[in-house]
């Protein structure tokens, strides 16, 4: 059997110099808890991003000038954006969590 003809044959335990494959290391699985607790982290940095790009759109509205303005309408005004934020996250938000939780968990994978 020449080289060639073991590197052909499927399911061959010898790699193309004839020395024994040895398949890398299972990486341990990330239970439950962790999967939840990076999925929940992952919704959360969506919402503070979506908040904040709200922020920006809604900074050069004005007030109502004869019912609106005041120091009091800056802060509802900046839990409303929060929740807003937070809803969208929910919705689905924008896709930014799917890529931070796959990273975040590839990340994990990797220092284990």
């Amino acid at each position: 059997m020449t080289m060639a003809s073991a590197v052909s044959i499927p399911g061959n335990p010898l790699d193309r110099f004839g020395t024994l494959r040895q398949s890398p290391p299972a990486a341990p699985a990330i239970d439950a808890k962790d999967k939840a607790a990076i999925k929940a982290t992952a919704e959360d940095f969506e919402a503070f991003f979506v908040t904040h790009a709200f922020e920006d759109m809604f900074a050069d509205l004005s007030s109502d000038p004869l019912f609106g303005g005041g120091e009091a309408e800056g802060i509802f005004r900046s839990f409303l954006l929060q929740e807003y934020g937070k809803q969208v996250a929910k919705a689905g938000g924008i896709g930014l969590s799917d890529m931070v939780q796959k990273q975040l968990l590839l990340l994990q994978e990797t220092s284990r």
